[in-house]
């Protein structure tokens, strides 16, 4: 299944010049690759090197594009150690998903044995707080909380306290995504970091980025912004099966753990890099 419109429109331009690949096809192409967000350097790399390889057919040259994309792109498989207490710091802006993406790990890794509890830490909106703990109930999830505007690091220590003492494997944190006050967004986060540094083992810690798979250029920034304060270790992406922006990715050079595919829990599955890769470069159908 092709999800990206770049695909299409990479098949289009070459199509339109079936003799001969001139400067205005370059031209053309550079512009196409700069508005699917890949940035004006991957953009030129790939011009040139298509330039430089001049590809016969249709598949030649999508097959370039991919190639180039290769190395661009990464996956990552986040695997609890058994026996072990991991936690999960799940970030991300307001309005990407980022509540509803926990829900979907917490029955993706129940699905996979893994004895899970959900740290409401998103004590900023009283909402947030309600929301997750009608997703706990609905997956059938534990859940740490406490009342509105207390201290997140305070939620996310007593979490591990409890988890710990009831053989816990698997924390999912949800964080405030509010983004108007990026200084206080980022101490408050680096104060949670290291509330969990000073107790988890740091392999067992990962930090996961949730982002709209179709919001392009905000994403590149909000990935710039999150990885500043604590470091980013794997991506999330919602709404990925109209990633119209997909060429983001490329930018952000995070690797991507996750994508959702729909509303139900049960719409959340390991990244496919292969499958992503031909789907960007319009090589499957």
């Amino acid at each position: 299944m092709a999800f990206f419109g770049i695909g299409n429109k990479l098949k289009a331009l070459f199509s339109g010049f079936k003799k001969t690949l001139d400067q205005s096809f370059f031209d053309n192409l550079e512009d196409l690759l700069i508005e699917g967000d890949f940035g004006a350097k991957n953009a030129m790399l790939i011009s040139d090197e298509v330039n430089e390889r001049k590809p016969k057919t249709e598949e030649e040259f999508l097959a370039i594009v991919r190639e180039l994309l290769e190395d661009k792109i990464e996956g990552i498989k986040l695997e609890p150690v058994k026996g072990e207490l991991s936690v999960y710091l799940v970030l991300g802006v307001n309005g990407v998903g980022k509540t509803t993406s926990i829900a979907k790990l917490a029955t993706h890794y129940k699905n996979e044995g893994y004895k899970v509890v959900m740290a409401a830490a998103d004590t900023f909106r009283a909402a947030a707080i309600d929301q997750l703990e009608l997703h706990a109930q609905r997956t059938g999830t534990r859940i740490v909380r406490q009342e509105n505007g207390s201290d997140p690091g305070a939620v996310i220590y007593d979490a591990i306290s409890s988890a710990q003492a009831r053989g816990d494997e698997l924390i999912l944190c949800d964080t405030a995504g509010r983004m108007h006050n990026k200084e206080n967004l980022v101490r408050e986060l680096q104060k949670i970091d290291k509330v969990i540094r000073n107790r988890v083992k740091p392999e067992n810690y990962k930090k996961i980025l949730v982002i709209d798979a179709t919001t392009g250029q905000n994403s590149i920034s909000q990935a710039q912004i999150f990885n500043e304060a604590v470091g980013l270790d794997a991506l999330i992406l919602t709404k990925y099966d109209s990633a119209a922006k997909a060429g983001a990715l490329v930018q952000i050079g995070i690797p991507v753990a996750f994508v959702g595919t729909g509303e139900h829990y049960e719409d959340i599955h390991q990244f496919d890099k292969e499958e992503f890769l031909s789907s960007l470069a319009g090589l499957s159908d």
